[in-house]
């Protein structure tokens, strides 16, 4: 279990330094190039949910190859599925309602998504290299 709490921790940190820089880029642009665009969601919800999404579904993959469970790859692409539909959960709001220009919004959620799970990708497949 000491592993375990060492990787989390260690993800912790790095998804809040990784969110924090991605924030920053993301509203500064957003300030420099988008000033007269309006948004259904501010960029902060956006940017927690990336964050709670992937810290609840590393933990949950950590917490199983702690347990002994080596094979983690199902488990891996039910999340991942998992994810797409709380994406799309998350935006219902924006694709029922009656707002004018919702490719922005769009953008807005799905270039953090990617690279969210870009991250992902690359620090589970990191820990499962070194064991």
């Amino acid at each position: 279990m000491e592993e375990f709490k060492k990787r989390q921790i260690t993800f912790l940190l790095q998804l809040l330094g990784v969110s924090i820089l991605l924030y920053a880029i993301h509203s500064y642009l957003l300030y420099h190039f988008a000033k007269d665009i309006t948004f259904f969601f501010p960029v902060w919800q956006v940017y927690t949910f990336h964050l709670i999404v992937t810290l609840a579904f590393y933990t949950i993959i950590n917490y199983r190859f702690s347990s002994g469970k080596k094979d983690i790859f199902n488990l891996f692409m039910i999340l991942t599925f998992a994810k797409m539909i709380l994406a799309i959960l998350f935006l219902l709001p924006l694709l029922l309602s009656d707002f004018e220009n919702k490719q922005p919004d769009v953008f807005n959620f799905f270039i953090p998504y990617f690279l969210y799970l870009f991250f992902e990708v690359f620090t589970i497949t990191r820990f499962l290299q070194k064991s």
